[in-house]
């Protein structure tokens, strides 16, 4: 059996760490450099960066971000946020990243999906979908960084970017995001029983056994916590301690 993934988020704006509550009311958290090698130090499986300004102006500022991350950690990095087409994608790449994920370009255009995984390899694109619940089993997908209604399906959204070559999931539910109150396990489960790529389950991590529920419930591949580790409620080592006595295969 494939061992469940631990990755600590880093949402990016200007420069620094940030972290808010359902997509607002961000809070500094640090320096992302520092962060990530903190992370890379303490036992994270991958580390993910999320540009969330994302502006022409602000794509060297994380280039540069993304440069010396790499010098300093040896575990798979994703960056997101502005990716808008394929030039983007080989410039993060040859930075220093490992993958990129991409939501709101692949929203605008879909075949932008295709065209990446066959240009980089599907191993290489995770596509994110920010999703909120508007009514019984039903999920919208939402863009701009969890701002803008879409009028989406989010499972006839998730068919289709799976069908489109995508190598991975980023699920993240608007609603829980930065409450700890869990994950929103009902709908990782309804995805992760339909589709055959990995998902990484986001937006809600707060106690020990959220972690536990989105993998033996939610049926998640990955774990993203962003605040439960910045602000040291949490450690990756005592995540993944608490996952090993629950008998989830996990990297140790």
């Amino acid at each position: 059996m494939l061992k469940k993934r631990i990755i600590p988020c880093l949402d990016v704006k200007d420069g620094r760490v940030v972290k808010g509550i359902n997509f607002v009311n961000l809070r500094d958290a640090g320096n992302p450099v520092e962060q990530a090698k903190f992370y890379n130090d303490s036992g994270a499986d991958e580390i993910c960066f999320l540009d969330i300004v994302a502006t022409i102006e602000n794509k060297q500022t994380i280039i540069d971000v993304i440069k010396k991350t790499a010098n300093e950690v040896f575990i798979p990095l994703t960056v997101g946020g502005g990716i808008r087409n394929t030039d983007d994608i080989r410039n993060i790449l040859l930075a220093g990243a490992d993958k990129v994920s991409i939501n709101t370009a692949a929203i605008q255009n879909p075949d932008f999906v295709y065209h990446a995984s066959k240009r980089f390899g599907n191993q290489c694109i995770i596509v994110a979908v920010d999703v909120k619940k508007v009514s019984k089993d039903n999920w919208e997908v939402y863009s701009h960084g969890g701002k803008k209604p879409t009028g989406l399906n989010a499972f006839e959204w998730i068919d289709k970017i799976e069908e489109l070559g995508a190598g991975e999931l980023l699920i993240t539910s608007i609603d829980n995001d930065g409450t700890k109150k869990g994950f929103d396990n009902e709908f990782l489960s309804k995805i992760t029983k339909k589709v055959n790529i990995p998902v990484i389950a986001s937006g809600g991590a707060g106690k020990l056994n959220d972690f536990e529920d989105a993998i033996s419930i939610g049926g998640a591949s990955a774990v993203l916590a962003a605040s439960v580790f910045h602000f040291g409620e949490l450690k990756i080592s005592e995540v993944k301690k608490y996952l090993v006595d629950k008998n989830i295969p996990i990297r140790i």
